[in-house]
């Protein structure tokens, strides 16, 4: 994997702003300092029994990982362990402790005013979670949850929720539709409505973020935000995951960075921003388990893009590739029929010029309908700016980075040649990536470092309160 130096090198190149760390690396947190990068350390879940037992483990621990390297390095919060509750019941006992103990040392070091304590939960720990209005926590698990969010209501922090749609999506036996996991647009008829609130969810992401709202409420909890920690897509799978690909991972994380940025909150708390990271920044190759846990990554270990995030007018986000050369193709493997009832799509009702393919013109050849799709395909999606779900014509298509021109036949989108493409500019947001100078953008991954050390960067839109 690349090394702490590496890595900064590549946030400052795409303009993230903000960064996890699923450690509190020393290596990392020195090549993090005076670049102005907002930091979030964790501490390790093998680490949480002895600080959640200990006063004095706590501070040793603040003092190391948090105070010898600010102000330098810029860390506004601790994610106390991860996923506690269903990943390492036994420590739950002393999870608030840790929590109350670690944020007992900020306050001796008056640091507490600038760096929040929080922990991230699975959103499994929400039973019930449709619809959002009957949602309420594991009861069994009310002993801690009700002092740890007195804890976050009393140290005006907000409560970390891990919101995966793929895995709600995958175990919910084609109950879930796919565009409904994806941010895609339904119609109204295909909308959830919550038949207590009347409230329409268009989207998963939304109604898990406003299960965890209404279980809170259900404890008499009604004023802790939500921060999302983890979401995001795998771009690849094994036979049993065939969702997981390329292109919806883009649509995914086109579309969850689109909806964060609008301000539109949830149906609950509409204008209310849920800040998200989007998981992860590297793909982790020797992660065990199945193909989808190793592709999550944005980036692959030599730091080039998996594929690159696209909004519609905005350019491209996240990506070394400064031509912002990508293109649709065919599926090879795809049904010859499907491809040729798109093609006639794309050339009818799509509005793309196809004359390109006609007897005698440039990309006639090879007169075949995968070839004839695929500059089809792709004409239309560089028409359509590369809006994420604009490369799919009902799963017979793919986004590529290598340029299937050929010859004279010249694709749309190759080189500013044949057809043309937007000005691109890095939506990795700056300083001044909002009007109002209140909101940031985050992007978050993950990649090895050592055995024991995973960086993570946030994706997230922040409103200043």
């Amino acid at each position: 994997m690349p090394s702490p130096i590496q890595v900064v090198a590549l946030l400052k190149a795409q303009n993230i702003r903000h960064v996890r760390l699923y450690d509190a690396d020393r290596a990392m947190l020195h090549a993090l300092a005076n670049t102005g990068i907002r930091v979030t350390v964790s501490v390790p879940n093998e680490q949480l029994l002895g600080i959640g037992q200990s006063n004095a483990t706590a501070a040793n621990w603040v003092a190391r990982n948090v105070i010898a390297h600010v102000p330098a390095t810029n860390i506004t919060a601790i994610a106390v362990g991860s996923e506690i509750l269903t990943t390492l019941p036994n420590a739950a006992p002393v999870l608030v402790s840790a929590l109350k103990f670690i944020h007992s040392a900020l306050v001796a070091s008056n640091l507490d005013g600038q760096i929040k304590v929080s922990t991230p939960q699975s959103s499994s720990i929400i039973l019930d979670s449709f619809p959002p209005s009957q949602a309420f926590f594991n009861r069994s698990w009310d002993p801690v949850m009700v002092p740890l969010l007195k804890f976050l209501q009393s140290t005006r922090s907000y409560f970390m929720l891990n919101v995966y749609p793929y895995y709600d999506y995958m175990q919910s036996n084609g109950v879930i539709p796919l565009d409904y996991a994806l941010f895609r647009p339904l119609p109204p008829n295909k909308e959830a409505v919550d038949a207590n609130t009347l409230l329409h969810y268009t989207n998963v992401f939304d109604a898990i973020v406003d299960a965890a709202y209404f279980s809170m409420s259900y404890l008499n909890f009604t004023n802790i935000p939500i921060f999302v920690t983890e979401s995001g897509w795998p771009s690849k799978g094994d036979s049993s995951e065939p969702d997981a690909t390329l292109d919806n991972a883009n649509t995914y994380n086109s579309n969850l960075i689109r909806h964060v940025l609008n301000n539109s909150g949830t149906p609950k708390h509409p204008g209310i921003v849920v800040s998200t990271y989007i998981y992860e920044l590297y793909n982790e190759d020797s992660r065990p388990g199945p193909v989808s846990e190793k592709n999550w990554g944005l980036f692959d270990a030599n730091s080039m893009p998996i594929y690159t995030l696209h909004l519609t007018g905005a350019g491209t986000l996240l990506s070394n590739d400064t031509t912002n050369q990508t293109f649709c193709v065919a599926k090879e493997s795809a049904d010859p029929k499907m491809l040729q009832a798109a093609l006639d799509w794309a050339c009818g009702p799509g509005k793309v010029d196809c004359t390109f393919l006609l007897q005698g013109q440039p990309c006639y050849e090879p007169n075949n309908v995968v070839a004839h799709s695929t500059y089809a395909f792709n004409a239309y999606f560089q028409k359509m700016v590369k809006s994420p779900g604009t490369c799919d014509f009902k799963g017979v298509a793919t986004i590529t980075t290598s340029d299937p021109s050929h010859g004279s036949c010249i694709f749309p989108g190759s080189s500013g040649r044949n057809g043309s493409f937007p000005n691109t500019t890095s939506l990795a947001p700056s300083s001044n990536s909002s009007t109002s100078g209140c909101h940031s953008v985050y992007f978050y991954g993950a990649g090895s470092f050592t055995t024991s050390v995973i960086i993570g960067v946030l994706l997230m839109s922040m409103v200043c309160l």
